[in-house]
């Protein structure tokens, strides 16, 4: 299916794309080759075929929870930028008003 120039520059507009003149005939040709792609698919048997919403089974991909050591703390707070003590120093998020 050959679509015309008025066409592509609908479609363009819809798309609310602006086209160079030089774009224009390669905008043409490639959506007519993806029009005609469909064609293609339009001609295969699918009668067979169950319809689906996912063509993929779905899961969690989960990792196993394994219990491991934590860092020490004096290990965890060496690159603090600001430290409190024991603890991580960092602005305030909200006012507390």
């Amino acid at each position: 299916m050959s679509l015309s120039r008025e066409e592509v520059l609908h479609i363009a507009a819809l798309s609310k794309i602006s086209l160079a003149e030089d774009e224009i005939e390669t905008m043409r040709t490639n959506l007519s080759n993806i029009l005609d792609n469909f064609k293609v698919l339009e001609t295969i048997d699918t009668s067979e075929v169950q319809p689906t919403s996912q063509p993929n089974e779905l899961f969690n991909a989960i990792k196993e929870d394994i219990v491991a050591p934590s860092l020490p703390q004096d290990v965890a707070l060496a690159n603090a930028p600001h430290r409190d003590g024991e603890f991580f120093r960092v602005h305030a998020v909200m006012d507390e008003d």
